[in-house]
């Protein structure tokens, strides 16, 4: 499993969404949009054209789950977590 988030520097979903997912010990890659154009254009190609953020893209059992924002049940939903 592979997990990309999307992110901008003063983002506070972004931050919460990687506190959530550092404390559920998952690991992901973060890429920062900001003043990046080749990460912008990355994240607006597999996004269809979105550009808020946190936007995420999971890999996992060889399917691609994109995920618009902090949404918990859809990340829990996903990644299998149990609170």
């Amino acid at each position: 499993m592979r997990i990309v988030i999307y992110t901008t520097t003063e983002c506070p979903y972004c931050k919460m969404l990687k506190n959530y997912l550092s404390e559920k010990q998952i690991s992901f890659e973060e890429k920062n949009t900001t003043d990046n154009p080749d990460v912008q254009k990355e994240m607006a190609e597999l996004s269809d054209g979105f550009l808020g953020v946190p936007f995420t893209v999971i890999y996992k059992d060889d399917q691609l789950h994109k995920i618009t924002g902090f949404d918990k049940p859809k990340f829990d939903s996903i990644l299998e977590i149990k609170n």
